[in-house]
């Protein structure tokens, strides 16, 4: 009885990835919104990594590509640019980390990945989440900004409260206005 042939085992991710298997962007997704993604390289190699993405129309991913540096982090942003959300759809949408140990000369990515044997090559995967926020983080949002404001500009915040607690409304004035446009009139021809 012969034995099966395995597929060699694939190496472990050497990057450590935070967040390490989902990216929530939370909405609403009427602007772009961006996640970041932090890439750590707890080894004495440089790697080289790659992001992909199962729905690149509608990310943009910056750096796409790099190296990470031993012992250093890098970030990338993941830009979910606007759309019409449906809650009721599922969403399937992923991205993976694909890493490699660098080579001497890594001055071509595009050669290093070219060049590059399957069987050293690591991957991540992760999946994509979205999220609405609820009504009470709207309005705490909202409040969050008017505060943000109020410290920035102090002199903004008060003299748009004083606007709005002070100024009658508009057909009020146009009354009184046209009140003392009559009576003005009626002096006139009266006397």
């Amino acid at each position: 009885m012969a034995s099966a042939s395995r597929a060699p085992e694939k190496l472990r991710q050497i990057l450590v990835l935070n967040p390490p298997k989902v990216l929530k962007f939370k909405g609403p997704f009427t602007s772009v919104v961006t996640r970041r993604l932090k890439l750590r390289n707890p080894s004495e190699r440089k790697v080289c990594f790659k992001v992909k993405s199962t729905s690149p129309c509608c990310y943009c991913v910056r750096p796409s590509s790099g190296v990470v540096e031993p012992g250093c982090t890098v970030t990338v942003a993941a830009m979910l640019q606007p759309f019409c959300y449906d809650p009721s759809q599922e969403v399937k949408h992923k991205f993976m980390v694909q890493t490699v140990f660098a080579p001497s000369d890594t001055s071509d990515l595009g050669a290093v990945w070219k060049e590059a044997n399957p069987s050293e090559l690591m991957d991540s995967k992760l999946r994509c989440v979205f999220e609405i926020p609820e009504e009470s983080d709207k309005q705490d949002e909202g409040l969050r900004l008017r505060k943000a404001a109020s410290r920035n500009k102090p002199w903004l915040a008060s003299s748009m409260s004083l606007n709005q607690s002070h100024t009658p409304p508009l057909p009020v004035v146009l009354l009184v206005i046209g009140a003392v446009f009559i009576g003005f009139f009626l002096g006139k021809f009266i006397l």
